[in-house]
């Protein structure tokens, strides 16, 4: 199958989506503003990404402002996006560009950066560097099941979507324009070709679609049974000065959640905490006040977090904390993820918090 790549490109044509990454018509894409804003959208919607994009990019205009700034910095703005390991990427990825001078454009070496990978180098040299590959993200994956009518579930099929995807810019028009044809791909994923209900009758590749021909194309791509996921468990200490600053400890600087700020208190348990033993892990005698719990969902499992708080008095503040259970910080000078933010604000007593 040749796929009508001349009527996808003039419905892109009419229809792109205005994304503050995206080149405007007739400019060329700037590689810094597509890995960034690729790197972002890994797992995270667009809805979400386009504020952290301004203001990155606000903050960090160009690569090698990037590169030179702390990782601290870098992870602070990150702050509430989480997959913390993209931005210590992103970083890492700056630094080494910056030293190169240049940003490489073909696959190969693209592959070589710090967190990119396959999707993401195809994403960069096609909309860049107007490359003809094809970058196989979700929507990409989408499509390509239902033009192929290919019933495989996910995501076991994923080999063979992808070696379908790699036909889809065979039409010579596909090849002249392979950065709006790869981007065009993914607005059709985003506005028509979308996971429930698609706008078949409006879509400028339904000649071609094989599973609207069947009558399933809204039912695929199917997929296999998810498995449920586990909860895991865990018990905070929310400490506070009178001046309103937070006992907050670092997490080590890799694994989930990496580099970021956490209340003191126990590890993460496949069962509930009882009380009395999670005060061993509790940075000051107390009496602690229990604020709540709050549910995080991570993407393999799901986190409860009961959190305890007491509130120094000025004449306790010269009791010594043990260094491994933090420093005092206010929060413009801390990093928080999504979860620890939940944490910080559940059943807040102190306006200063």
């Amino acid at each position: 199958m040749i796929l009508d790549a001349p009527s996808l490109l003039r419905w892109y044509d009419r229809h792109r989506r205005d994304l503050p990454w995206r080149a405007k018509n007739g400019q060329d894409a700037d590689p810094y503003h597509v890995w960034l804003s690729e790197i972002m959208l890994q797992q995270t919607t667009v809805q979400t990404v386009r504020p952290y994009y301004e203001r990155f990019l606000k903050r960090f205009p160009h690569i090698h402002d990037l590169a030179q700034a702390p990782q601290a910095d870098v992870l602070q703005l990150w702050a509430g996006l989480g997959y913390y390991a993209r931005a210590r990427n992103l970083h890492a990825c700056a630094q080494h560009i910056a030293e190169q001078g240049t940003f490489p454009r073909d696959l190969d070496s693209l592959l070589k950066l710090p967190g990119i990978g396959a999707y993401t180098a195809r994403a960069i040299a096609s909309i860049a560097f107007n490359q003809p590959v094809v970058p196989v993200d979700g929507n990409v994956e989408r499509i390509t099941a239902r033009l192929f009518n290919i019933e495989d579930p996910l995501p076991t099929s994923r080999p063979l979507l992808a070696r379908h995807a790699s036909t889809l810019n065979a039409h010579l028009d596909a090849q002249k324009r392979p950065s709006d044809f790869a981007q065009a791909l993914f607005d059709l994923g985003a506005t028509l070709c979308t996971p429930r209900n698609p706008s078949c009758l409006t879509c400028p590749l339904q000649k071609n679609c094989q599973g609207l021909e069947a009558g399933q194309a809204d039912t695929l791509p199917r997929r296999l049974p998810k498995k449920p996921r586990p909860n895991r468990y865990g018990v905070y200490f929310r400490l506070i000065k009178p001046d309103g600053a937070i006992l907050l400890r670092q997490r080590p600087s890799h694994g989930l959640l990496g580099g970021t700020n956490e209340l003191p208190g126990t590890p993460w348990e496949d069962q509930p905490w009882d009380f009395h033993d999670a005060l061993t892990f509790a940075p000051y005698k107390g009496p602690w006040r229990h604020r709540g719990q709050i549910k995080h969902i991570f993407s393999h499992f799901t986190l409860y977090l009961n959190v305890y708080e007491y509130l120094l008095s000025d004449n306790e503040l010269q009791h010594d904390i043990k260094p491994s259970f933090g420093k005092f910080l206010f929060l413009n000078e801390s990093i928080l993820s999504g979860a620890m933010k939940k944490c910080i604000l559940i059943g807040k007593t102190d306006p200063v918090l």
